[in-house]
């Protein structure tokens, strides 16, 4: 009889999903990463405009259209000074593809993983269907990834390490010491750096850098997408950055997979990153005004909670039975071991809703918050 394979027996519904379905259609979600700002009109208007062209209807190239990988090129060059090749990217369904190409191309079977904890779930789940180990690490008091804690678990095994910033569910922003320290490693220790960096300009202290700015070897990849800084998650539209060689490789999974991402999402995310940025200063400018907002309510009910830098999560620490408690009353939350075993005591909270749902939130989480106290 034909069962499982052990890759998807050893995976599970995300608990992110499972807290969903617990909560009511009345629900103040404070779960979802989903901003709640339009896509960019002008981008929408690329998708319309392709679609009527009658240019979204056929596949497009394996990597993406040459266009918007050359839209790609120019973003790495305006925001960071480097010189990727259009040739080198290929435009995925979203971060989480891009995610999977990378491991699935440099991960053998019982390979380690490390990647932060608490950190984004997928991170764990697609180490497991490449067969990999998982290998989390712990994270900071201010939430970050330290970089001698990655360099001390690599061994033999480690086939690659992932790098979040600006994180989530954490919101925190790795510094430029740090990421030049990643850099290093992976230079030094020929381990593949994955950075993860789908928040890269939602960014309220301090500033992002990439590892890839700093690498000496192709020993780093870049995962990035359309989704948050262009509210457009509901597009699938990402990428992944590297060298040719590795390109090559992640490609030969892409092609079978997916082969190419939508068409008329390409059109779109073509002109989100050529276009004007201005909807972008201004989410980013709402998300820091709601940053604040919540950061002083969660304080106020008591609770502990590092100041995010970026994206727009916020982890408290938060009392035994919390997150039950702030459910039964209708409030959306994530509990913290969603995220890995270090989140326990801890819930995320995403900002990426309105300012008067998040201060009606705010007081039911103090009320919440006396109650299981």
């Amino acid at each position: 009889m034909t069962a499982f394979s052990s890759r998807v027996e050893a995976v599970s519904i995300s608990g992110i999903r499972e807290v969903f379905e617990a909560a009511g259609d009345d629900a103040i979600n404070l779960g979802i990463g989903q901003p709640d700002f339009p896509t960019p009109e002008h981008a929408r208007q690329a998708a319309v405009d392709a679609i009527e062209a009658g240019k979204a209807d056929a596949y497009t190239s394996n990597k993406g259209t040459l266009e918007l990988r050359e839209a790609i090129s120019a973003k790495y060059d305006r925001d960071y000074g480097l010189d990727v090749d259009p040739g080198d990217a290929i435009v995925t369904a979203g971060g989480s593809e891009a995610l999977h190409l990378a491991l699935e191309a440099h991960v053998d079977p019982g390979q380690e993983v490390i990647f932060p904890d608490p950190g984004f779930v997928a991170y764990d789940a697609l180490t497991r269907l490449a067969s990999g180990t998982p290998k989390p690490v712990d994270l900071r008091e201010d939430l970050t990834l330290d970089p001698a804690d990655v360099e001390e678990a690599i061994t033999d095994d480690t086939a690659a390490f992932v790098v979040n910033s600006p994180g989530n569910p954490t919101g925190a922003v790795q510094s430029e010491a740090d990421m030049r320290e990643f850099a290093r490693i992976a230079d030094e220790h020929d381990v593949l750096c994955i950075s993860d960096e789908v928040y890269e300009h939602i960014v309220f202290d301090g500033e992002h850098r990439s590892p890839m700015e700093f690498a000496s070897t192709d020993n780093v990849v870049v995962v990035s997408a359309c989704s948050k800084t262009y509210s457009m998650t509901g597009w699938r539209l990402g990428w992944i950055v590297g060298s040719n060689r590795r390109i090559e490789r992640m490609l030969r999974v892409h092609q079978y997979c997916q082969a190419c991402a939508s068409a008329p999402a390409q059109y779109a995310a073509e002109a989100a990153l050529s276009g004007p940025q201005d909807p972008v200063d201004e989410m980013v400018a709402a998300f820091e005004e709601r940053r604040d907002v919540v950061v002083e309510g969660l304080e106020a009910a008591g609770l502990e909670v590092p100041t995010p830098q970026g994206a727009f999560y916020a982890m408290p620490k938060v009392p035994e039975g919390w997150c039950d408690e702030v459910l039964s009353r209708n409030v959306v939350v994530v509990p913290g071991n969603a995220f890995g075993d270090n989140g326990a005591g801890y819930a995320r909270l995403s900002y990426a809703t309105g300012m008067d749902e998040l201060e009606e939130a705010l007081g039911i989480i103090q009320q919440a918050t006396e109650a299981v106290r």
